[in-house]
């Protein structure tokens, strides 16, 4: 079972909505605070990414395998492929003291909100628009059409869902990245700030460090 620790940080949005930039600049920021979880997927490698680095990248029948094992704390099906967190990721990460960021699917944060185990941050990264969204999928150039618009269909019901009030902790709105990386910044320092006094040895490392963020 995944022991009890830091609590996680999840963060969910529509593919495109900014989320690996925004984890890129605070894994940046705060090397030796957070530590990825990395996740189980059926679909295949996008250029540039590593098997275990990225992604786990499973075949179909590995992934329902570890499923009927109780391997996972949470799975999703996104545009045809399956997707999931698994406890000996989070385990991995919880071990080393650090905060474990979780990057998954809105079905995914559905089964793990209300979990009392991990009493994960929830945090939903908007994009400006439908249309920008649309623009920057279309700018990666990885897409079919078909694929696109289900992307595109399935994103609507993504920020529905994610800005519907008490179903995350804090909506981030990337209409600027450095704004919207203030606003994840501060949101995260003040939520381990909290955390003090509560045998989170790691929060003073992060917080000691703090400075404010310059827009």
């Amino acid at each position: 079972m995944v022991k009890q620790g830091p609590r996680p940080l999840v963060i969910c949005g529509p593919s495109g909505s900014g989320k690996s930039t925004l984890l890129k600049k605070l894994f940046k920021e705060f090397p030796d605070t957070f530590g990825f979880s990395v996740s189980h997927t059926t679909r295949k490698p996008r250029p540039g990414e590593e098997n275990g680095i990225h992604y786990h990248f499973v075949s179909v029948e590995e992934m329902q395998a570890a499923i009927e094992n109780g391997e996972f704390i949470e799975t999703a099906v996104f545009s045809g492929n399956m997707y999931g967190t698994s406890k000996k990721a989070v385990e991995n990460v919880q071990h080393q003291g650090k905060v474990c960021v979780l990057d998954i699917e809105i079905e995914g944060v559905k089964q793990i909100r209300n979990s009392e185990r991990l009493n994960p941050l929830l945090v939903f990264v908007n994009p400006p628009s439908i249309e920008e969204l649309e623009r920057r999928l279309r700018g990666r150039k990885t897409e079919t059409e078909e694929s696109l618009q289900k992307r595109l269909n399935t994103a609507r019901i993504e920020i529905e869902y994610g800005t519907t009030a008490g179903n995350f902790d804090v909506v981030v709105q990337n209409n600027n990245l450095k704004q919207a990386y203030e606003d994840l910044r501060n949101f995260i320092v003040r939520e381990l700030e909290s955390q003090q006094g509560q045998d989170v040895f790691f929060v003073t490392s992060l917080v000691s460090n703090y400075k404010p963020f310059e827009v």
